[in-house]
C-alpha cells in the first residue's frame, strides 16, 4: 500500500498579552515614596551661573531668591580679563537640604575689547562638563558622592537701556546656547516705564529670534505644569527687581526698594517679575533644569569628547561595534604607533652611532697623521740637532788640535831664544 504524504496545516497563533489582577495588595505602590525619601536623605544639586555687567544686581537677586545673604564683596571695574568665582553654600528648607553653587562673573563687559568676554564663561562650563566625564569614565567610580558642579541654568542679565541687546550679549548667549539653559533676564527693571518694557522685550525676544539664539523654555509636556509653563514662556525675558532692605507697608515688612517718588515691591507682581522668575526657576522647573543639563547639554559634550577620542557607535561599514571593540582597536593602533616610533627611534640611534664612529674614525685618522707628521719631524729635528752637535764636537777637537799646535810652536820659539843667549 502505498504513504500518502500529507503536508502539515499552518496554524496561526495569536499572540496576546495577559492581564493579571492582583488577588492582594502587593506594595510596589511605594516606590515614589521610597524614591521620595531616598532623594530627601541624599539632599540635591542645584548651580546656577550669573553673567552680566559689574553693577546689574546679580548678587542682590541671590539674596532676593533665596531670601538669605549670601558672602558676595563689589567687584572692581579694571580687571583686565573676566574672570569665574563660584561659591557653594549649604541650604535647608524644611527637610530637603540644597547643596547651592552660585558663580559669578567678575568684570564680564568692563574691558575696552570684548571680543573674548565669553571665553572665560565656554571655559569655565567645559571644565565641570570634563571633570564629570572623568569622573564617569574612571574604573571605580563614585558619582553618588561626587559634588556635580555642572552649570544648570545661567541667568543673563540685561542692561534696562530700552534699545534692545547689545553685541556682547548676543555673541556671549549664541556660544552658550548649547552648553547651559539660558534664561534672559532684565536687571534693575524699575528703572524703565511699563509701556517701554514691553516694547523692550518684544524686542529682545525679536533680536534672539533673528540671530538663532536658542533660550531655556519651560516646558509643556507635563500636564501638570502645562498652563503655567506656557503662560511663562510668554513673559520671557522677565524684569527683575532685587533688594536686601525690608520696607513696612501696612502691616507687613516686604523686600523693597524706597525711592522719592515711591516704593517698588519685589514681590509685588504688579511692579516686576520677580516672583514669577521664583516660581518657574526654583519652585517648578529646577528639576527639570537638572535633567536637560544632563541629557542634552552634557550628553552632547560627551558625544564630542568621545568622538575625538576616536570612539564611535558605528564603525567604517556603519555597523554597530562596541565600545570594548573600539577600545581594543584603539589600543591595537596605538601599541603598533608605539612600536613604529621605537623602530625609528632605535634606526634615528643606530644611524647616529654609526655618524659618530665614522667623526671618531676620522678623528684619529687625523690625530694618526698629525703625530706621524710630529714623530717624522721629530727625528728630522733630533738628526739635525745630532749633526749640530757632531759638528760642534769636531769643531771643538780642531780647535783643541790648533790651540796645542799654538802652544807648541810658541814653547819652541820660545826654547830657541833661549839657547842664542
Amino acid at each position: 500500500m502505498a504513504a500518502i504524504d500529507v503536508e502539515p496545516m499552518p496554524i496561526k497563533v495569536e499572540t496576546a498579552m495577559r492581564t493579571l489582577k492582583l488577588s492582594g495588595h502587593v506594595g510596589f505602590d511605594s516606590l515614589p515614596d521610597q524614591l521620595v525619601n531616598k532623594s530627601v536623605q541624599n539632599g540635591f544639586v542645584f548651580n546656577i551661573l550669573c553673567i552680566g555687567e559689574t553693577g546689574l544686581g546679580k548678587s542682590t537677586l541671590m539674596d532676593s531668591l533665596f531670601n538669605t545673604n549670601f558672602e558676595s564683596s563689589p567687584s572692581p571695574h579694571n580687571l583686565p580679563t573676566v574672570k569665574l568665582k563660584a561659591h557653594t553654600y549649604e541650604l535647608q528648607e524644611s527637610s530637603v537640604r540644597l547643596k547651592l553653587t552660585l558663580c559669578d562673573t567678575v568684570g564680564y563687559g568692563d574691558q575696552v575689547n570684548k571680543d573674548d568676554s565669553f571665553k572665560a564663561v565656554v571655559d569655565y562650563i567645559d571644565a565641570q562638563f570634563e571633570a564629570y566625564l572623568q569622573e564617569e569614565l574612571k574604573i571605580k567610580r563614585s558619582l553618588p558622592t561626587y559634588h556635580d558642579s555642572r552649570l544648570h541654568v545661567c541667568l543673563y542679565f540685561i542692561c534696562p537701556t530700552g534699545h534692545g541687546l547689545k553685541s556682547i550679549d548676543l555673541v556671549c548667549m549664541k556660544k552658550l546656547d548649547t552648553k547651559v539653559n539660558i534664561i534672559p533676564i532684565i536687571a534693575k527693571a524699575d528703572t524703565i516705564s511699563k509701556t517701554e518694557l514691553q516694547k523692550f522685550k518684544s524686542k529682545i525676544m525679536q533680536e534672539l529670534q533673528s540671530n538663532g539664539v536658542e533660550i531655556y523654555q519651560f516646558p509643556t509636556d507635563d500636564e501638570s505644569v502645562s498652563e503655567v509653563n506656557t503662560s511663562m514662556n510668554s513673559h520671557i525675558p522677565f524684569a527683575v527687581v532685587g533688594s536686601t532692605d525690608f520696607v513696612k507697608i501696612g502691616n507687613k515688612t516686604v523686600r523693597a526698594r524706597q525711592y522719592p517718588w515711591g516704593t517698588v515691591q519685589v514681590e509685588n507682581e504688579s511692579h516686576c517679575d520677580f516672583v514669577k522668575l521664583r516660581e518657574m526657576l526654583i519652585r517648578t522647573n529646577m528639576e527639570d533644569m537638572r535633567e536637560k543639563t544632563h541629557a542634552r547639554h552634557y550628553e552632547l559634550y560627551r558625544r564630542r569628547r568621545l568622538a575625538q577620542m576616536g570612539f564611535s557607535d558605528v564603525d567604517a561599514h556603519n555597523k554597530p561595534v562596541s565600545f570594548q571593540q573600539t577600545f581594543e582597536q584603539k589600543r591595537s593602533a596605538h601599541l603598533a604607533e608605539l612600536q613604529l616610533k621605537e623602530d625609528e627611534m632605535r634606526q634615528m640611534f643606530v644611524q647616529r652611532v654609526k655618524e659618530k664612529e665614522a667623526e671618531l674614525k676620522e678623528a684619529e685618522k687625523e690625530l694618526h697623521a698629525k703625530f706621524d707628521k710630529l714623530k717624522k719631524d721629530h727625528t728630522e729635528e733630533k738628526k739635525r740637532l745630532e749633526e749640530l752637535r757632531k759638528k760642534i764636537e769636531d769643531d771643538t777637537i780642531e780647535f783643541n788640535r790648533r790651540k796645542q799646535q799654538t802652544q807648541h810652536s810658541h814653547h819652541t820659539l820660545t826654547l830657541g831664544k833661549s839657547k842664542k843667549k
